[in-house]
């Protein structure tokens, strides 16, 4: 990039499990509750921004744009142009890039980027011919004819619901659940349940140290707190991400059945990430914005890079995007400090890894001479992951933006590299440097 592209600050809301009913919260509430405590606490005013981009996956019908409507409501006036973007697990990292090449190009000085989701209130659809039954029984002009098309209804039309957001993590092309995609990366590389559960216990292990030590709920190295607590309509308080469990460990995970191949699979809902709901948002800035405002950078996006690959191998886009980020700047895995890989999946992370350090993968796929060897697991996803603290789709690719800047500042980190696999076939990455 040719013109200094800084984050400025950042704050998601908790992430609140689904609970099989819907959330307290829409997805404009919780952008809204982020947006604005993040905004109190800056040198920024609302109405100082150019623009503000959020990501969503999922908006509810009733927030078509929420983008502007979490603008609006935020405060940022109505000359503040809003707007939504959807590239399904990356809209967050999405909404940043959109932010990046609009400042790059001048057109923007200071945007609000971030994402959401609410995936506990995806909602339950009628079938095509439960709603043909409906067009044909208003369509009847008389009484009796509404009775004859009244007749022809049957118990499993009316209560045999279409599952939104199974059909939302459903490909299209290929025909496979997200889950399902998972399994083959574990079959192509050898990954064993028991390593998937001992990954996700990790997973778990570490966001309760990050809870204990107050990393994600209170001020450190420079850093406001990253988590801003939220109140329900009924005066509720929520300032905690609550999938997180401290049974989740690998011997209780190995009961679980598998959820996506019942027969032959070991993707089990305990080593895939909770159907969550949460918000994040970053404040971008270009240097003539800085010295403006005299606001005080945390970090800096050196680098974006997007990927295609095959749908039914979607886990892998992180090695599909952070590949060519590392090649342009001379890094191997081990030379940055952090990593944060979306967890998805266990097999999918693992998958990631493996395919790294296997030479046919890496020449045959990514163009390189050899592997690129094993990442230390010690740089990887520090404070656990959407293991434990779930995937509110729209969202995560802020969060894990926003959270490898917090744990690069607490490790004395200075370059890290955020990447997500997303569905369709697809990877994002960034490279993030902590000031």
């Amino acid at each position: 990039m040719v013109k200094p592209i800084y984050i400025v600050d950042g704050a998601r809301t908790p992430f609140l499990k689904s609970r099989n009913r819907p959330g307290p919260f829409a997805a404009s509430d919780l952008a809204v509750a982020a947006g604005r405590s993040l905004l109190l606490r800056s040198r920024v005013a609302p109405a100082d921004l150019d623009e503000v981009i959020l990501g969503c996956a999922a908006p509810a019908v009733d927030e078509v744009n929420i983008g502007r409507v979490a603008a609006l409501r935020i405060g940022c006036g109505l000359k503040v142009p809003a707007w939504t973007v959807m590239r399904n697990c990356a809209s967050g990292m999405q909404s940043i890039d959109s932010g990046i090449a609009n400042i790059a190009t001048g057109r923007s000085q200071l945007v609000l980027a971030g994402g959401v989701d609410a995936l506990s209130r995806a909602p339950l659809q009628y079938s095509d011919r439960m709603v043909m039954w409906f067009s044909q029984f208003m369509a009847a002009k008389t009484p009796l004819g509404k009775a004859r098309v009244f007749l022809k209804l049957s118990p499993a039309q009316l209560f045999t619901p279409v599952i939104a957001i199974m059909k939302g993590l459903t490909d299209p092309v290929v025909g496979l659940l997200m889950g399902q995609t998972a399994e083959n990366l574990a079959w192509r590389f050898g990954i064993t349940r028991e390593q998937m559960d001992q990954y996700s216990a990790r997973s778990h292990a570490r966001v309760i140290r990050a809870q204990q030590n107050g990393w994600l709920t209170a001020p450190h190295d420079g850093l406001a707190a990253e988590i801003v607590p939220v109140y329900d309509t009924e005066g509720n308080l929520y300032q905690d991400d609550d999938g997180v469990r401290s049974d989740s460990t690998a011997e209780n995970l190995a009961k679980l059945k598998p959820f996506f191949d019942r027969k032959y699979g070991n993707v089990t809902a305990g080593n895939s990430s909770q159907i969550t709901d949460g918000s994040a948002w970053v404040v971008l800035a270009s240097e003539a914005a800085v010295k403006r405002h005299d606001l005080k950078p945390v970090g800096r996006i050196l680098d974006t890079q997007w990927a295609g690959l095959d749908p039914a191998q979607m886990g892998l886009g992180p090695v599909h995007a952070s590949t060519p980020i590392l090649k342009r700047h001379g890094l191997g895995l081990n030379d940055l400090d952090a990593w944060e890989i979306n967890e998805a999946f266990a097999a999918q992370v693992l998958g990631c890894l493996a395919a790294w350090n296997d030479d046919a993968y890496c020449r045959d796929q990514l163009g390189l001479d050899g592997p690129l060897g094993e990442l230390d697991m010690e740089k990887l996803n520090i404070d656990g992951g959407a293991i434990a603290l779930g995937h509110p789709v729209g969202a995560s690719g802020t969060r894990i933006v926003l959270h490898l800047l917090h744990a690069l500042k607490r490790a004395g980190g200075r370059k890290g590299m955020a990447s997500i696999c997303i569905g369709g076939g697809l990877g994002g990455a960034m490279l993030i440097e902590a000031l």
